[in-house]
């Protein structure tokens, strides 16, 4: 099915079954040891999903007390509550919500919440699209975002935000939407929410900029954007139009490595970025190296310390 014919999604959830509630959103967001109860009102709880696979608006009601600990995995969320009370709690650092104000899911991280009676709105991106447009708007690589979760964007950047989901949602909810509009405001709500909340990802090498080396930096964005997955020097070397020794030459003239050795390095940078978001309860330093390519982790262990000075289980246990 190609994305233009990809079909849009809606799903309504609601109920008056706290057990069933649970069991929803805690598999809804990768969470683990949730806590519900009863408060002062009439429980009830509501979900609904509207959008597409690269964004999705949602709503969330639910009226009693809800607690555990999430890690949504290849998105990026922001929401904010229309009613209720909600906090996010990353390793002891408390981030109270207020109504109205929008706010990132810390990113790549587990964290705790602890919401009650509460009215929520919620955008949801696809990790790659969001990535791609980020790459795009900005010049860098495609690659994790990291959102400072705690930051507070300023009034006018809000103000843009709140005009620009206004205009989107009476599109993606308003009925059926082309797929070229629904394209269109998809990329309009990710723009938007680069330019509000502060965020930084993989930077380009400063001489990939110049437009002689625009074939170099074609292959390096295509290993941070492959770099999950079995690419080869060859297959670099295709996608970047460059022979096989033309691809050798130029990561040694302008980088001073190997193609290998640069995916190598870009590898073992996102083992890093998953043991400093995770922890010694979630994986182990085996797990992370078997999941990115790293068989023998004796070698994966002094690479490691090389590269940043440190013992992987060192970071893994911060």
């Amino acid at each position: 099915m190609t994305r233009e014919t990809e079909p849009p999604i809606r799903s309504e959830i609601a109920g008056r079954d706290m057990d069933q509630a649970r069991a929803m959103y805690e598999d809804g967001y990768n969470g683990k040891g949730f806590d519900t109860e009863h408060s002062q009102s009439d429980f009830a709880y509501r979900y609904t999903i509207t959008g597409d696979d690269e964004m999705t608006l949602r709503s969330s009601m639910f009226l009693g007390s809800i607690k555990g600990a999430i890690q949504p995995e290849n998105e990026y969320v922001v929401s904010w509550i229309t009613g209720g009370s909600g906090v996010y709690d990353l390793n002891g650092d408390e981030l109270p919500l207020q109504i109205g104000r929008p706010a990132m899911f810390p990113t790549g991280k587990q964290f705790e919440f602890e919401f009650e009676d509460y009215r929520q709105n919620l955008v949801h991106f696809n990790a790659g699209f969001l990535e791609r447009v980020a790459a795009e708007e900005e010049g860098t690589l495609p690659g994790t975002l990291e959102f400072d979760h705690t930051a507070i964007p300023e009034a006018t950047a809000l103000l843009q935000w709140k005009n620009t989901i206004t205009t989107v949602a009476k599109t993606v909810l308003g009925g059926e939407a082309t797929p070229l509009l629904r394209s269109e405001v998809n990329r309009l709500a990710a723009v938007t929410l680069l330019s509000t909340f502060k965020h930084r990802g993989p930077q380009l090498p400063e001489q990939l900029l110049a437009p002689r080396n625009a074939r170099l930096r074609a292959a390096v964005e295509y290993m941070h954007a492959n770099a999950e997955l079995p690419i080869t020097p060859t297959m670099i070397a295709e996608h970047a139009d460059l022979g096989l020794r033309g691809l050798q030459v130029a990561f040694s003239r302008q980088l001073g490595t190997t193609p290998t050795d640069y995916l190598r390095g870009i590898r073992l940078d996102r083992a890093r970025s998953d043991l400093l978001n995770l922890g010694p309860r979630e994986t182990t330093v085996a797990a992370i190296a078997t999941r990115w390519g790293f068989a023998h982790l004796g070698r994966f262990s002094a690479s490691y310390g090389e590269r940043f000075g440190e013992k992987p289980s060192a970071t893994l246990h911060r």
